[in-house]
């Protein structure tokens, strides 16, 4: 049972965070790691509403693992709850890659 409730209360963290990034008009860029940390010159160079729009999607697609996990809980205790977070990580590693590629084209 516990699983099931971890699963379903991250998924609902990060549905919850990423409607708050895309609905923030950009004013959630100083939350996004790295980017809070340059000088105002290179942040010019970046459009914040559409990086909040995009980094907001992807942590509401982030949430689908974990809502997958916690039916799967439903069935069988545990593996549903490991499963969403080897689907997580890949999905974050693959989410950092294309950051890097991002930041290394401006």
């Amino acid at each position: 049972m516990f699983y099931i409730f971890f699963d379903a209360g991250i998924a609902i963290i990060f549905f919850l965070i990423g409607i708050c990034f895309y609905k923030s008009n950009g004013k959630a860029a100083n939350f996004i790691s790295g980017y809070n940390m340059k000088k105002d010159n290179q942040r010019a160079q970046f459009d914040e509403n559409q990086m909040c729009k995009i980094y907001g999607k992807r942590m509401m697609y982030w949430a689908i693992p974990f809502l997958i996990g916690a039916i799967i809980d439903i069935f069988t205790n545990g593996i549903g709850c490991v499963s969403a977070w080897v689907v997580w990580i890949v999905m974050f590693s693959c989410h950092m890659v294309d950051r890097t590629k991002r930041e290394k084209s401006k």
